[in-house]
């Protein structure tokens, strides 16, 4: 299943997307798909961001534990 989002980038950021789709012969939606990607990759990666994401779902995990009482 596919999830439509709408972005507004700045006309600098708009222009290198632009520019980086044009080089790699991908269209905008495929080169803004692949950053995407590419930057969820990295933090999976980070120690630092797993940290913080344990700490999200163990907060996420209490309050759905007392919703649920």
């Amino acid at each position: 299943m596919s999830k439509n989002f709408t972005i507004r980038l700045d006309s600098e950021l708009a222009s290198d997307t632009e520019a980086l789709a044009r080089a790699e012969g991908w269209s905008l939606n495929e080169t803004i798909k692949v950053a995407l990607r590419e930057a969820i990759e990295r933090r999976q990666a980070d120690p630092d961001f797993r940290v913080r994401l344990r700490r999200i779902i163990e907060q996420d995990r209490e309050l759905l534990e007392r919703l649920a009482k």
